[in-house]
């Protein structure tokens, strides 16, 4: 029998555990977004504590143009330290809770 492949987070490119396993569109749904990719949990937070939907379906609508933000970057080199099922609570940036 196959073990199946683990599924790997494409912002940190860890191994996501299915317990830490999230979807997120990289155009909102409320902005008509239909694809998804598997993100670790912690990582799909700090995306949402960090953008607005408006961003996120204006300049930051793939995996690429995610990582050029600085502080999403500086997140990710972080994390990418941390276990596979490694998670931390997550704050909305003051920014993004203003919208």
């Amino acid at each position: 029998m196959a073990v199946p492949e683990p599924v790997v987070c494409p912002l940190c490119e860890r191994p996501i555990p299915p317990a830490q396993r999230d979807a997120h569109h990289l155009v909102p749904k409320s902005r008509g977004g239909r694809h998804t990719e598997y993100l670790h949990r912690v990582c799909h937070r700090q995306i949402h504590a960090l953008l607005t939907e408006t961003e996120l379906a204006r300049q930051y609508a793939t995996v690429e143009a995610l990582l050029t933000h600085p502080e999403i970057r500086r997140f990710v080199d972080w994390v990418r330290t941390k276990p596979d099922d490694f998670f931390v609570a997550t704050r909305k940036s003051a920014r993004v809770r203003r919208r």
